[in-house]
């Protein structure tokens, strides 16, 4: 079993063998094996024979694995094939580059969500701040009216124009 430091997602470089310097992305890794399945990588030719009436014979191209020795990780920050470095970060050993970005994408993801809850829980903190130090009267002016009391003031007018107005009937007479 090889110590593999390629997952399957990562964008990797062909450094040896027959398609030396293409890029693709991992499909599968197979530790076992010390192999990779790269898209678009060491494509080979399978002659199959139809096994049933609905199946068609002939010749399949696909990928077929290759040394996990014979690829790089290129780095998604700097574009650059890199040898992978383990770090912990947070309490979590993390793949990194050499130029020191982390190469693992949900520890990436999970990163930036807990940052931006930091941000909006920081912006809520100030927004609280500002307004303790508004005076009172500043505070009732500066708070927006809601749909639901903006439609109650509407109806509240509505009622007293019609109650004011004395109901005058039409008959077909003074038409």
């Amino acid at each position: 079993m090889v110590n593999v430091s390629i997952k399957s997602g990562d964008t990797c470089l062909v450094i040896a063998g027959k398609d030396k310097g293409k890029q693709g992305k991992v499909l599968a890794v197979n530790p076992e094996k010390g192999r990779v399945l790269v898209e678009g990588v060491n494509i080979v030719s399978r002659h199959t024979k139809p096994r049933s009436a609905q199946d068609h014979g002939g010749i399949i191209k696909r990928e077929a694995g290759i040394s996990i020795s014979n690829v790089m990780v290129v780095c998604p920050t700097c574009g650059k094939p890199t040898r992978v470095g383990h770090k912990v970060v947070d309490g979590k050993s993390v793949r990194v580059c050499k130029c020191g970005s982390v190469l693992d994408k949900k520890f990436v993801k999970e990163t930036k969500k807990a940052a931006k809850a930091e941000a909006k829980a920081e912006t809520k903190k100030v927004e609280a701040k500002a307004e303790e130090k508004k005076p009172a009267a500043k505070k009732a002016e500066a708070k927006p009216a809601t749909k639901a009391t903006a439609a109650k003031k509407a109806v509240a007018t509505k009622t007293n124009k019609t109650a004011a107005k004395p109901a005058v009937r039409k008959t077909q007479k003074d038409v």
